[in-house]
C-alpha cells in the first residue's frame, strides 16, 4: 500500500521539530524527509539525518537538473526536497513528512495536490518570543528577525488543511497523530490495505 505526504509548516519557534520527533518515534509507519540545505550545522545536528548539509554550488546542480520537489530560500540559505527520495518511501507504504515553509507547500501542492497540508502556530507572540530567546543560539538581531517573519509567516496558515495550536505540547501531538490516523482511515487508503478483506464482504452473496 502507497503512504501519504503530509506537509507540517510552522513559524520558527513554534515547536514543529520537538512535535515530528515524538511523532515518528510514536508511529513507525511515519518517516521524515531530509531536505538538502546549504546553511551550517546547528550544535547536535548530523548530516543525513537532520539535513543533507550541501555547498551553494551542489544545490544549484540539483535545482538545474530537477532534482528537487521544492526549493525555498529561508534566512539566507537555500533548502531543497528531493523528489526520487519521497516518492521511494511513500512506495515502502511510509507517510511521509515534509518539514517545509508555506512556500515550499505552495510549490508541493502543484505538484502532489493529494498532499496533507498542516500548519502548527504558537499559543501566543509572547510565548514564541520566549521559546526563541530559550534557545540560547540566536542573537538579538537574529530574533526580532524570526519575529518579524514568523509573522509573515504564519499569514499563510490558512493556505493549509489543518492547523495545530501548540500550547501544551502532549494535546498537540495528539491532535497531530490523530490526523495521521485518519488519514489512513480514508476509503481510498482501506480499500488499498484490505482488498482481499472488502472483496469477500461485497461479494457475499
Amino acid at each position: 500500500m502507497l503512504g501519504s505526504l503530509y506537509i507540517v509548516s510552522a513559524p520558527s519557534g513554534a515547536g514543529k521539530t520537538s512535535l515530528v520527533s515524538k511523532l515518528i518515534e510514536l508511529d513507525s509507519k511515519i518517516v521524515v524527509s531530509i531536505s538538502s540545505t546549504t546553511r551550517a550545522k546547528r550544535p547536535g545536528e548530523e548530516n543525513g539525518v537532520n539535513y543533507h548539509f550541501i555547498d551553494l554550488t551542489t544545490f544549484e546542480q540539483k535545482q538545474a537538473h530537477g532534482d528537487f520537489l521544492e526549493h525555498a530560500h529561508v534566512f539566507d540559505h537555500f533548502y531543497g526536497t528531493s523528489k526520487s527520495a519521497v516518492q521511494e518511501q511513500l512506495n515502502s507504504g511510509k507517510d511521509v513528512i515534509l518539514e517545509i515553509d508555506w512556500q515550499g507547500a505552495q510549490q508541493v501542492r502543484s505538484l502532489m495536490p493529494n498532499a496533507t497540508s498542516i500548519f502548527i502556530l504558537p499559543p501566543s507572540l509572547d510565548e514564541l518570543s520566549r521559546r526563541l530567546n530559550a534557545r540560547g543560539t540566536d542573537s538579538a538581531d537574529i530574533i526580532s528577525r524570526r519575529m518579524r517573519d514568523a509573522v509573515a509567516e504564519m499569514s499563510h496558515y490558512h493556505e493549509f488543511e489543518y492547523v495545530v495550536i501548540n500550547n501544551h505540547f502532549d494535546t498537540a501531538l495528539h491532535e497531530l497523530h490523530s490526523i495521521f490516523l485518519a488519514g489512513r482511515l480514508k476509503q481510498a487508503q482501506q480499500k488499498m490495505a484490505h482488498k482481499a478483506l472488502i472483496k469477500s464482504l461485497i461479494n457475499a452473496q
